[in-house]
């Protein structure tokens, strides 16, 4: 008897799906439609959102150029998308008992990828989203009857008291029943004054909260109710190959910097070069979570702990920092983005001294300067804010730049020899043979199309406006030069003689020869 592939595993299923508009949410609709087309019906819980009702979101996301071969090739099965009125910070996401009846009734697989991925987020918000909001999915997926496999999507990231993180559940920092309860029980400012103490070795609440709800999930899996996966992704980044290359709609993460960087915004950032770049492309991501609810969902016997997926492709491309800023920077010179503010030649360093120079002579400067003749022109003051944010996002990428991590992923690894030959094409999982610098490519063109709306048919124009910026970069650095030494003559007597003309220089120069003649 052969072994079940996963369109097989899938075909007349229904999902279950939180989170289904956010980044990985829309690639995962999109490849279980097109690569699973008999799929049964993907539930969708969404919210209105700025004036929008749930359809109208529904039916904006599928005109994304995400879905444009769902559209073009397959567009039935865009009716199998259906949204469910729901919130994740309500009890049964705000759902009725008869929709709750029908999902029971129908629904065999739950993705739960809802979550607030805001690095800077108070306490109560990430906790009352990721952990708070995971205890209510698994409450809802206990009422489903015929439910199968519930996968929770998590972070490579949330254990970072461990150099090594093999693909097993720590114990939390905090009992996050504790936890929930606290954020019910104290205000904002009283919860400001404890989260030190609460995070401990946490660079921040996001993290901290994705780590409280693993424990849930895997308390839920012990009681033996539901069956429980945990898939935890590195850095998620574009696309390599579907929906489309470079594919991405946000600029968070390595993606942002890279744009940032080719706009002249960034020109320096805390991080350490030689370390290698724990990422993986969306697509590579989403093929494994797929691949993890055929797998777990089939399995004889349900394991005693949740299966952990620690999804990451740095050993199977090592690439390190440094690589991706060359290649960004030589590429952003030769295919250059349209109208960056300054000509775009930053730098990493680990210096923290260096790094705060650079800040202040690089970003806040000329933010107060343009700010200036924003303001003296009539028009909205916005750079300073721009950079105030850039610098809190920098800020809070350096935990990540600054140290070095290492994932062990057998479990991983293991997906691809499972699948049969065709399927290892269509849900691929093993990147070790990609070409590294075409899917850099791929990644800075991603976002000038996707997040930019740039159109690459600008490049030529957009080279003679940075070739521009080159010419005028060197006027200024000249220009600060001269008034550097300017004002070193003005304040530095032996430099203002050194530079004066006639008699001071002659009686100075026997001075510095036996000076040095002396020694």
């Amino acid at each position: 008897m052969s072994k079940m592939t996963i369109r097989d595993y899938y075909k007349g299923k229904s999902i279950l799906l939180t989170g289904g508009t956010g980044f990985m949410g829309k690639v995962l609709i999109e490849k279980l439609l097109y690569s699973i087309p008999d799929i049964g019906n993907i539930y969708v819980i969404t919210r209105p959102k700025r004036g929008k009702s749930i359809n109208q979101r529904l039916e904006a996301m599928q005109m994304l150029p995400l879905f444009d071969r769902l559209r073009n090739e397959k567009p039935s099965v865009l009716k199998k998308m259906k949204a469910l009125q729901g919130d994740l910070l309500l009890d049964n996401f705000g759902l009725s008992e008869r929709e709750i009846e029908n999902l029971s009734k129908e629904v065999s697989v739950f993705f739960h990828f809802a979550a607030t991925l805001k690095l800077e987020a108070p306490l109560k918000d990430n906790v009352n989203m990721n952990t708070c909001g995971t205890r209510r999915a698994l409450n809802v997926a206990k009422k489903l009857e015929n439910l199968e496999i519930f996968v929770h999507l998590s972070t490579a990231f949330c254990y970072p008291d461990y150099e090594v993180l093999g693909e097993t559940i720590h114990a939390p920092p905090a009992d996050p029943k504790d936890v929930m309860h606290l954020i019910e029980l104290l205000d904002d400012k009283q919860l400001e004054l404890i989260t030190p103490s609460l995070l401990r070795c946490h660079p921040n609440c996001y993290t901290y909260s994705k780590r409280l709800a693993e424990s849930i999930v895997s308390e839920e899996h012990l009681e033996g109710k539901i069956r429980t996966a945990i898939v935890r992704p590195s850095i998620v980044c574009p696309a390599v190959k579907e929906p489309l290359p470079g594919w991405v709609d946000s600029l968070n993460g390595p993606i942002g910097v890279m744009l940032g960087a080719g706009k002249g915004v960034i020109r320096t950032m805390l991080c350490d070069g030689s370390l290698e770049g724990q990422v993986i492309p969306v697509d590579t991501a989403i093929n494994a979570i797929i691949a993890v609810g055929m797998i777990e969902g089939t399995r004889a016997e349900k394991p005693e702990v949740p299966p952990i997926y620690n999804a990451n492709i740095a050993h199977q491309q090592p690439t390190t920092w440094g690589e991706v800023l060359n290649f960004g920077k030589t590429y952003s010179r030769s295919h250059p983005m349209a109208w960056p503010l300054w000509y775009p030649n930053g730098d990493i360093t680990t210096n923290p001294v260096l790094h705060e120079t650079r800040r202040v002579l690089y970003h806040l400067l000329p933010a107060y300067f343009i700010d200036l003749i924003l303001f003296m022109t009539g028009q909205k003051r916005f750079m300073v804010r721009i950079q105030d944010r850039i610098s809190q996002g920098l800020k809070l990428l350096q935990f990540f730049t600054l140290r070095p991590w290492t994932f062990l992923c057998p479990n991983f690894d293991s997906i691809q020899p499972m699948l049969d030959e065709e399927e290892k094409v269509i849900f691929n999982t093993d990147l070790t043979k990609f070409e590294r610098n075409k899917y850099l490519a791929d990644c800075i063109e991603g976002g000038r199309i996707f997040c930019f709306k740039e159109s690459p048919t600008q490049i030529p124009m957009n080279r003679r406006y940075h070739n521009f910026l080159y010419v005028l970069d060197w006027i200024v650095k000249i220009f600060l030069c001269l008034l550097f030494v300017s004002f070193l003559v003005s304040w530095f007597r032996p430099a203002k003689t050194l530079l004066s003309y006639g008699g001071p220089v002659v009686e100075y120069l026997p001075l510095v020869g036996s000076a040095v003649f002396d020694k």
